[in-house]
């Protein structure tokens, strides 16, 4: 089992619970991790690989909607985020409705004795302060607010560790977002409009920073090389020798998501999906019609669906499925594809990690600007409203740049790791202090015995030379 512990505290003050000199620091990691979001436990396998290097001494274990999934994968004891089993099923009936009603209550104390046992909960990533896909507030609003107002009270140091945000037009959930980032311990965002709709908010973000995605410090495979042109083909233009070479003829990933729209969006919902579905359709049809292989990829369990439905609209053999697990097995995907086409926010991550240009249809602000932090702002396209015909425009346009591109993803995948590394570092300093301290007196000690070392060395070099001399 791995452990983490801080000096606890909530708010601004250093007023949490002191640790005896030697005992193992406890840290809760908090979310719906482990519940089939590809993304989420990603977020939480960055957090762990974080601890395990860093802070090895650390006992940890969980709060979260999947506790049999995160036990099994991670190998860290975890316990069910709600009471109530039925959470996020709608009810209907008398029964089910008291008992949410009931879960919600008891989810007051099983929370507050959970957050107690700890010195440090860490929330790792995610969007958990944004509503951009349908959330209700008595859901995880409700139970992040839970979390964040426990901690204040009890002592125990909360942390939102790169997380998004967005600004949320319903006001029980924004009430409820906004006192939770209030409340917590320390906050960092995965992106610069994450702050600012925190500011706009009501919170105060003065102290707090922006960091790439936890994902970046995940380990990606090399991408391949493009498919060259296949032979016979008639090539793609008279240009000179030395010019890019041209665009890619092989395998497209296609990221899908069983995307409805927003909270906002729920009066068209069905019209915004069949319209995502039937873009994605004849963007399918039309890399089959080109003779390009295309494989289907997910990012929750729930795009099965969208899966089942290209498929049975699209017959052919060019077109495949995989079923991946874990963010890992997405890059593994991309890595040998030429194109990535993508909805969810963390498949983006995967082609951008993996070197591998990318076209992404965006249904947030968050999106966009991880896009253009990537170098790749010019090739986004509204989840919303799916045009095929401009769809395969861009498209085609961003293949024409690939070899440039991936060039680009070098360097800025280069950056995102090492600023990912700052956040980890600035992690240490905020909630783990005598971590930190006794690694700068360690650092310090071993500067002190090289600069003696050095001094003996050339001490006892120039007094052999004067013997020499004088000889």
């Amino acid at each position: 089992m791995t452990a983490v512990r801080g000096e606890g505290g909530g708010g601004d003050g250093d007023g949490g619970r002191v640790r005896a000199s030697g005992t193992p620091v406890r840290v809760g990691l908090f979310g719906l991790l482990g519940s089939g979001n590809l993304g989420n436990d990603g977020s939480l396998e960055a957090v762990l690989g974080y601890l395990r290097a860093e802070h090895p001494e650390a006992v940890v274990d969980a709060l979260c909607g999947g506790p049999e999934a995160v036990t099994t994968r991670f190998g860290i004891p975890a316990t069910r985020l709600h009471w109530n089993r039925s959470e996020y099923r709608t009810a209907s009936r008398a029964g089910s409705i008291a008992a949410k009603g009931l879960g919600k209550l008891v989810d007051v104390v099983r929370t507050a004795a959970w957050v107690r046992r700890h010195d440090v909960v860490i929330v790792p990533g995610m969007g958990v302060l944004e509503a951009t896909l349908p959330l209700r507030p008595w859901g995880f609003p409700y139970a992040l607010f839970l979390l964040c107002a426990s901690g204040r009270l009890l002592g125990t140091r909360i942390a939102l560790v790169s997380v998004g945000a967005a600004e949320i037009g319903n006001r029980p959930t924004r009430a409820l977002v906004r006192w939770s980032a209030r409340l917590a311990a320390y906050r960092s965002y995965r992106d610069g409009p994450s702050r600012d709709a925190m500011r706009a908010m009501g919170v105060d973000t003065s102290r707090d920073e922006v960091y790439p995605d936890l994902a970046f410090s995940l380990p990606a495979p090399t991408a391949s090389v493009p498919s060259p042109e296949p032979s016979g083909s008639e090539p793609s233009g008279s240009e000179p020798s030395g010019s890019e070479p041209p665009p890619p003829h092989g395998l497209v990933c296609l990221g899908v998501m069983d995307f409805h729209g927003g909270n906002d969006d729920r009066a068209r919902a069905d019209e915004i999906h069949r319209r995502y579905l039937d873009g994605t359709i004849r963007f399918v049809r039309t890399m089959v019609e080109e003779g390009r292989p295309v494989r289907l990829l997910t990012g929750d369990r729930c795009d099965a669906s969208v899966v089942a439905a290209i498929l049975d609209a699209v017959d052919s053999p060019l077109v495949t499925a995989a079923e991946p697990a874990s963010l890992a097995d997405l890059m593994k995907e991309m890595a040998v594809a030429d194109t990535v086409v993508a909805v969810r926010y963390h498949n983006l991550i995967c082609a951008l990690k993996t070197g591998t240009p990318v076209l992404a249809l965006c249904y947030a602000t968050k999106s966009e600007a991880l896009m253009a932090d990537m170098g790749l702002g010019a090739y986004c396209h509204p989840a919303r409203e799916v045009d095929a015909d401009r769809l395969l425009e861009q498209f085609r346009a961003l293949e024409q740049r690939s070899a440039e591109l991936r060039r680009t993803l070098v360097e800025r995948n280069v950056t995102a790791a090492r600023r990912v590394q700052h956040q980890f570092d600035a992690l240490t300093a905020a909630l783990f202090p005598a971590a930190d301290r006794g690694r700068a007196d360690a650092l310090d000690r071993a500067d002190a015995l090289d600069h003696t070392r050095t001094h003996t060395h050339t001490h006892t070099h120039t007094h052999g030379h004067d013997l020499r001399e004088t000889q």
